[in-house]
């Protein structure tokens, strides 16, 4: 049987096709349509997906009447014609039975089922599904997936952030990691009080994991302090938020505690705010999070959520193939020759962060490294970069967690060597490449040692500000050519 699992009609679009054998193909729609963000399926990726069959059943991410009624309660007008999903499919030809799963069930079991865990508690946060905005599960193979624990809308820790990151005058629902890499040069005490004063009504605490706000953040808060708009401000109020961020999320992991279980899953849009996710291992020895656990990632999610099917997720590379032969030599030659080279090879990886199989890699060594990457991805000068690293060496240049997906932060031990990878409070997002992986980027990083003594790179998105990361070998070489970067 042939089940496609999908997101889209929303933001952040996504598909993914399932075999009797498991996943074979997951990518975000905006790979294929070249729109950022882009909430609508495209012809070129239900195409692509076709090639492993027609669907025999769809399932779909959230229940669209429930959703429905909620857009009423937010003021948004009856909507029942735009989210009618048998409509909206039609008109890419896909007319198979669908199946619809709750907005939070897909992201808690897009966690589970990947996890490897028998049993672990879940902690979903994001901006909003249904109704829920949070909620804790009970998961196990005996019992599934088990809801302890919900808040509904309009509180919402995800809703707040976003419009905190709409205040500093970023893209909400897009620019929320701005925002946290913005908040290393601000100060996170000289607003934290008035922040948390004028927003945070309730506080989750043992007692109940309830966060309540002082208003509707739905419909953003930029009317706050607007004689708060110089640069430092903006810094601040970054710094401030993502503090205010980060004790909220322990406290929430706190309270999951009480369930007496060791292993924990973390799930929502709110799982990709890595500089928060450390704060999970001072509570929990085991920790997950999918390498796309926000709503993209729930194409998967709702599929796994559907058939309670537990899936074997040692990689990310799901998406678009891109079959060529990678020259390791002539890649490491770049690299000591200019610093800098773009690689596109393999399938792509489904998620928001390039794991090498689509990266721009450089050099990590040297104080100008970093604004020569930014001046080519269009960036503010400010944002640094994640290293890749063999895992074998990562306790040698980093202290505290580290993993395969970008997922935490970790303190970098040797700053001054490596700036382009180190934000400003001497942490790096770290991607480790284990011994055992077969990728292209172990490869090329065992290569990279073997020459220079260097056992990392820095690694980044083959993209530029506000476009999608590149798909297909032309994407690639368009990037070649517009941005004078040769592409492997």
């Amino acid at each position: 049987m042939i089940t496609w699992g999908i997101s889209a009609n929303s933001h952040d679009a996504a598909l993914a096709v399932f075999s009797d054998d498991g996943v074979e193909f997951a990518s975000h729609a905006e790979r294929f349509s070249g729109v950022k963000n882009d909430a609508h399926l495209n012809k070129d990726i239900v195409d692509y997906a076709r090639q492993w069959g027609e669907p025999d059943e769809v399932v779909w991410y959230e229940r669209p009447f429930i959703k429905t009624l909620r857009q009423i309660r937010a003021g948004q007008g009856f909507r029942f014609r735009e989210n009618n999903v048998r409509n909206y499919l039609a008109g890419y030809e896909v007319t198979a039975p669908i199946r619809y799963v709750d907005h939070h069930l897909s992201h808690a079991a897009g966690g589970f089922y990947t996890s490897g865990f028998r049993e672990a508690v879940v902690l979903c946060v994001d901006s909003i599904g249904e109704f829920d905005t949070l909620s804790i599960w009970r998961a196990s193979e005996s019992q599934g997936l088990e809801k302890q624990f919900k808040q509904t809308y309009p509180h919402s820790v995800g809703l707040w952030y976003s419009a905190m990151t709409q205040r500093i005058g970023l893209k909400p629902n897009e620019d929320e990691y701005i925002l946290m890499g913005m908040a290393a040069y601000g100060d996170p005490n000289r607003l934290y009080h008035q922040i948390a004063k004028d927003f945070v009504k309730r506080w989750p605490d043992m007692d109940s994991p309830t966060v309540k706000f002082t208003r509707n953040l739905h419909r953003g808060c930029v009317d706050w302090r607007p004689e708060l708009n110089s640069e430092q401000d903006l810094f601040d109020i970054a710094a401030a938020t993502q503090k205010i961020y980060e004790d909220i999320f322990e406290y929430l992991i706190q309270y999951t505690t009480q369930f007496d279980i060791p292993n924990l899953v973390i799930a929502g849009g709110c799982a990709l705010n890595c500089a928060a996710n450390h704060r999970a291992y001072k509570y929990y020895n085991n920790v997950w999070i999918m390498p796309n656990p926000g709503d993209a990632g729930s194409s998967i999610g709702a599929v796994l959520a559907h058939r309670k099917q537990y899936l074997d997720f040692d990689h990310a590379y799901l998406g678009y193939n891109i079959e060529r032969e990678f020259a390791v030599d002539e890649v490491v030659k770049e690299l000591k020759t200019t610093g800098i080279c773009g690689v596109a090879n393999g399938r792509a990886e489904f998620g928001p962060r390039a794991l090498g199989n689509r990266s721009l890699l450089a050099d990590p060594r040297g104080a100008d490294v970093k604004s020569r990457v930014n001046r080519i991805k269009q960036r503010q000068q400010f944002r640094p970069f994640a290293p890749a690293i063999l895992a074998e060496h990562a306790a040698e240049y980093f202290e505290g967690p580290v993993g395969p997906y970008m997922q935490f932060t970790a303190r970098c031990k040797h700053s001054w060597r490596f700036p382009a990878i180190t934000h400003a409070d001497g942490t790096s997002r770290v991607q480790t490449v284990a011994a055992s992986d077969q990728s292209n980027l172990r490869k090329l990083l065992e290569a990279w040692y073997r020459v220079t003594g260097c056992p990392m790179l820095l690694n980044t998105s083959l993209n530029i500000k506000g476009c999608p990361i590149a798909n297909t070998w032309e994407d690639a070489k368009q990037f070649e050519k517009q941005y004078g970067v040769r592409v492997f």
